[in-house]
């Protein structure tokens, strides 16, 4: 539907204005009632809460979040504005928008527009006013839920047809977004100064600071679309291939597991993160599920068990690699062929895997954002370690040639 909203000039600015009403509507039969934010009309999408107390526009343009409507735990939001600088991809993925306090002001030197006419320009229906607290507490006791936001003409519609609209729609479970969210055409970035190695991205729903982090490592990237063939990848000559986060069930990403398979079968280092860490998963043989209301913050206590060290990290993940994480054990695909993996890292929340390293080759993956754009930067080393299995191999392979 097309939003309607006076241009931005010309809306009043930290005046309060009668605010025009709008229905948060979940599977169960909650209906909150707030006020209407950003574009106006309906979204439905998983609804799902995020802990973070920064980086708003960092989450808005996250990849990792499309199909899924976004509840923001803290509760004032918009108070500093949107600018191009912080967006983390080519546009804002969340289908919907819930804040308790939306700011009437956007107060920074570097913001350019509101958050509001963000919303609005990027056709994302919201809704503020609504208890947000109850609402997180909620989606904890019962797991993620599907819902939508109804606000504008979507509002003549009865509350039993909109609950109806909710209920019709498909589960995350099952659900597939890599063809949406990854780029049409492959591209090159080079580093400043001295290529040190390449990598090549694959692009499953890539955050702008990952291929940032390879850059100022000196290494050039390959940035590939997800539906890039083995033949095309080896093409490159990659010295370490990464594989991104993203949105969706990693169940569904049946051709790249088996992208990934020929990654390993060529013994190439390999580094995952989030969507690229559940790829790996299955590639070696173990199975994948959904969290009932998985991890999204940039809070999360996560420690790595070879050396005890914990970092406050940022995730966004509905679902997680099932593998014990006690021992090592022999990767179930194909008879073991690819070796022996343990368990890196653990939540220490709830003990979920957020990490795999393979024993017999250079591959590694992790559940959570290194790259942490508006978050910690406890877990950026991970990015060294990148480099330092790609200049290896490179080295390796000039010895050999």
């Amino acid at each position: 539907m097309t939003p309607s909203a006076a241009p931005a000039s010309t809306r009043p600015v930290g005046r309060r204005v009668r605010p025009e009403k709008a229905l948060l509507v979940l599977e169960d039969g909650t209906v909150l009632r707030g006020s209407a934010y950003g574009a106006r009309g309906s979204r439905l999408g998983e609804v799902v809460f995020t802990t973070g107390m920064t980086g708003y526009q960092e989450t808005l343009s996250d990849p990792s979040y499309a199909g899924q409507i976004v509840v923001q735990t803290a509760p004032h939001i918009g108070n500093t504005g949107a600018n191009a600088q912080d967006m983390e991809s080519r546009k804002v993925w969340v289908r919907g928008y819930a804040v308790r306090d939306a700011s009437r002001i956007a107060s920074n030197h570097r913001s350019e527009q509101t958050l509001d006419d963000l919303l609005i320009s990027s056709d994302v229906v919201g809704i503020s006013d609504i208890d947000t607290r109850m609402l997180t507490r909620r989606l904890r006791e019962t797991g993620s839920l599907r819902g939508g936001i109804f606000s504008g003409d979507a509002l003549a519609t009865s509350e039993e047809q909109l609950l109806a609209q909710v209920r019709e729609q498909p589960s995350m479970a099952g659900a597939s977004f890599v063809d949406e969210v990854t780029i049409a055409q492959p591209v090159v970035l080079e580093p400043e100064g001295e290529v040190r190695a390449t990598v090549a991205a694959v692009d499953l729903g890539i955050k702008g600071a990952s291929p940032r982090s390879m850059l100022a490592r000196g290494l050039r990237v390959h940035l590939l679309p997800a539906t890039t063939s083995l033949e095309d990848l080896l093409a490159i000559q990659p010295d370490a291939v990464f594989f991104s986060n993203g949105p969706g069930d990693p169940a569904t990403a049946t051709a790249q597991v088996e992208l990934l398979r020929g990654v390993l079968d060529n013994d190439l280092p390999f580094f995952g993160i989030c969507f690229g860490n559940q790829l790996l998963g299955r590639a070696l043989g173990f199975d994948t599920y959904k969290l009932k209301f998985g991890h999204r913050g940039i809070n999360q206590p996560v420690q790595d068990r070879e050396t005890g060290q914990v970092a406050i990290t940022a995730h966004n993940h509905g679902f997680a690699v099932d593998v014990p994480l006690e021992g090592e054990h022999v990767a179930p695909h194909d008879g073991g062929r690819y070796g022996r993996v343990v368990v890196s890292h653990v939540d220490l929340n709830d003990d979920v895997v957020e990490g795999l390293r393979c024993l017999d080759r250079p591959v590694f993956s992790v559940q959570y954002h290194p790259e942490a754009a508006g978050g910690p930067h406890d877990a950026s080393p991970l990015f060294d370690r990148l480099a330092e299995i790609a200049i290896a191999h490179r080295a390796s392979a000039s010895k050999e040639s």
